[in-house]
C-alpha cells in the first residue's frame, strides 16, 4: 500500500550519498577506517568514553550481555513492553529473561519500585529501555542497581541524543548502552547499532566479540600492522561495513537538527489533542524536552478504541503501528500470564504510534491530528 502520511521518512541528502560513493569508490567495505572515524564520532557526540559499533542494536545488546558474563543460571530483568530484541539478548547467553512491569499506561518505562520485587539472588543485570525516546528514571535505578551488585544496561535503540540525566545521554549512565542505527531510528544508515561504555575492560571486549574474538582483524593486515591472528573466544561477525559508517558520519552533524524538528511535531501533535475527549497524552511536557523523539504514541480509553481510530486512519492512508507487550507473542507467553503484569499490557492494548520524522511538515501533523480526533467523534 502507498501511504498518503507513512508512520515515518528517510531523508537521503546529496552528501549523504557523495560519502557513500566516495566509500564504495575506495573500493574497501568492510570494517575499517570509516568506522574507526565514525566510532569516535559517536564517543565524541554522546559523550561516552567508548563506542564501539556493531551491525545491529540486537547485536549490541547480546555482546553487551556477553561482556556482562551472562550465562545459564542468570536472571536479567527486562520490561514487558518493549521490542523483542531487549529480551532475546539475555536468552541468547542462556541467561533467564525476567518480565517487569512497567511505571504506568501513561509512562511505560521501568521504575525501581518495579524492578526491586522482581530482584531474586540471581539477578545479573537490569535492561532499561527508554520507549519511544523518552528517557527512563535512572537514577533510582543505577542506586538499586549499584546496592545488590547488579549491572544496568541501556537498552537506548530509540533514544540516541534523549537526555537521561542533566548533561548525560542516553546510553552513557550504566555499565553498558546500546543504540541502533535502523532506518526508522533517529540516526539511520539501514542497519547497525553500537554499544556505548565508560568501563575500558568491557568495551575491550565488546571489540574483540563482534569479529569473531580474533587478534586483528581484515584492516590491519591489510595495512601491514598485523601479519596474522589469533581467535580467544567464541566470537561473533557483528562488523558494521564501511559504507554504512560513511552515511552514519555523513548524517550525524545533523542529528541535533534533526531531533529538534521531531520535538517540534511532538509539540505540535500535543496541541492539537490536547483534552480531546476519549485520548490521554503519554508522558509529560518535561519529558518532551528530554526525549529525542522516536516515536510519538498516544493512549485511547480501550483497545476497542484503538482499533478503531488505526483503522479510520488506515482508510485514509495514515500508517500507525504499536507495541505488543512481550508475553502476549506466542514463543514468550510462558514468561507471564494474562494480567500479571497490568500496566504493560493496558499501555501494549492502549497505545497508538502517529507517523513522526525529522522531515514531517505542520500539514502533515495537523492532518494527522483532526483525522484523529473525527474518528474518536463516531
Amino acid at each position: 500500500m502507498s501511504w498518503t502520511i507513512p508512520l515515518t521518512d528517510v531523508v537521503i541528502t546529496e552528501s549523504d550519498r557523495l560519502a557513500v560513493a566516495e566509500c564504495l569508490q575506495s573500493g574497501w567495505l568492510t570494517m575499517g577506517p570509516r568506522t574507526q572515524r565514525f566510532e569516535a564520532a559517536l564517543a565524541e557526540w554522546t559523550g561516552a568514553p567508548h563506542a564501539v559499533a556493531v551491525s545491529s542494536a540486537t547485536a549490541a545488546l547480546h555482546l553487551s550481555c556477553r561482556a556482562l558474563g551472562l550465562g545459564p543460571g542468570d536472571e536479567v530483568i527486562v520490561p514487558a513492553l518493549t521490542f523483542v530484541a531487549t529480551l532475546n539478548a539475555p536468552r541468547y547467553t542462556g541467561a533467564q529473561p525476567v518480565l517487569c512491569d512497567v511505571e504506568s499506561a501513561e509512562r511505560p518505562n521501568l521504575s525501581a519500585e518495579n524492578v526491586e520485587r522482581c530482584i531474586t539472588p540471581r539477578t545479573r543485570a537490569v535492561m532499561a529501555v527508554h520507549f519511544c525516546g523518552y528517557a527512563a528514571d535512572l537514577g533510582p535505578l543505577r542506586e538499586l542497581c549499584d546496592a545488590r551488585g547488579i549491572a544496568l544496561v541501556e537498552d537506548a535503540a530509540q533514544a540516541i541524543g534523549a537526555e537521561a540525566e542533566p548533561g548525560r545521554q542516553a546510553g552513557t549512565v550504566g555499565r553498558l548502552g546500546c543504540l541502533s542505527f535502523f532506518s526508522k531510528k533517529q540516526l539511520c544508515v539501514g542497519e547497525g547499532g553500537a554499544v556505548l561504555t565508560a568501563d575500558e575492560a568491557l568495551a575491550t571486549t565488546v571489540r574483540s566479540l563482534r569479529s569473531h574474538a580474533m587478534t586483528s582483524g581484515t584492516w590491519d593486515r591489510h595495512t601491514g600492522h598485523e601479519a596474522s591472528y589469533d581467535v580467544v573466544d567464541v566470537g561473533y561477525n557483528y562488523r558494521l561495513d564501511e559504507p554504512r559508517a560513511a552515511l552514519g558520519l555523513a548524517r550525524l552533524p545533523r542529528l541535533r537538527d534533526d531531533i529538534e524538528r521531531r520535538r517540534a511535531a511532538v509539540r505540535r501533535y500535543r496541541k492539537a489533542l490536547a483534552d480531546t475527549p476519549g485520548l490521554a497524552l503519554m508522558w509529560t511536557d518535561d519529558d518532551v524536552a528530554r526525549s529525542s523523539h522516536f516515536a510519538f504514541p498516544v493512549l485511547f480509553e480501550s483497545g476497542e478504541e484503538r482499533l478503531r481510530v488505526r483503522d479510520a486512519l488506515h482508510a485514509q492512508g495514515i500508517q500507525t503501528t504499536r507495541y505488543p507487550a512481550l508475553h502476549a507473542f506466542t514463543e514468550l507467553a510462558p514468561l507471564a500470564a494474562p494480567g500479571s503484569l497490568p500496566a504493560a499490557e493496558a499501555a501494549a492494548d492502549r497505545h497508538l504510534a502517529l507517523p513522526l520524522s525529522s522531515a514531517q511538515s505542520d500539514e502533515s501533523v495537523d492532518a494527522v491530528a483532526s483525522a484523529v480526533r473525527a474518528a474518536l467523534q463516531r
